[in-house]
């Protein structure tokens, strides 16, 4: 084998890693597009976590805003509404899980459900788990919380079914106080 025969098949060799090479950048250039546009676009990032200021919310009443395209009820219950919420016991209850995000696995008790200590905020989804209908709240229905018209679902101050079709309570989403007057959703 001559020293050029050598040098062909190192110029050869260098020929093939070079055009593997661009082949590879061409091929993820070409891909990246694809795989990128299968990430969430940029208005559901935005909303991926929101900051609502509560600090109008008067005791007994309740705020209602969007979040995910979905209604969230945001409650300060009266010193009643959390004492009624709390003398219900878990064997009376149709779902007995907690449904909150903040509280993987935990049982459906008030404590668990609320967003403070005190029990005085109500963070929830407002959607009949039943259908996806809003309930109506404001001491609606047979347990003082919230009432679906549509199907005759029962919501207790607690946000707990207790009465209809609905399988489970409302959700609890993801939500924390960011200061003393705004909850931080997401």
């Amino acid at each position: 084998m001559s020293h050029a025969d050598n040098d062909a098949g190192t110029r050869r060799d260098f020929l093939y890693y070079a055009t593997a090479g661009a082949g590879a950048v061409a091929t993820g250039a070409a891909v990246w597009p694809l795989v990128n546009q299968m990430n969430p676009s940029a208005d559901t990032r935005a909303l991926a976590s929101i900051f609502v200021d509560v600090s109008g919310v008067d005791v007994g009443t309740q705020l209602t805003v969007k979040w995910r395209g979905k209604p969230v009820f945001i409650r300060r219950r009266s010193p009643e509404e959390i004492e009624a919420a709390r003398a219900v016991t878990l064997e009376e209850l149709i779902d007995a899980a907690a449904e909150n995000a903040n509280k993987p696995g935990a049982d459906a008790s008030d404590a668990n459900r609320a967003l403070d200590e005190a029990g005085e905020w109500l963070v929830m989804i407002g959607v009949c788990t039943h259908l996806g209908c809003v309930p109506i709240g404001n001491a609606s229905g047979d347990f003082g919380g919230w009432f679906c018209p549509c199907h005759g679902s029962h919501y207790d101050t607690s946000g707990r079914i207790r009465k209809g079709p609905a399988p489970r309570n409302l959700d609890v989403p993801v939500a924390v106080f960011d200061d003393a007057t705004t909850i931080k959703l997401g």
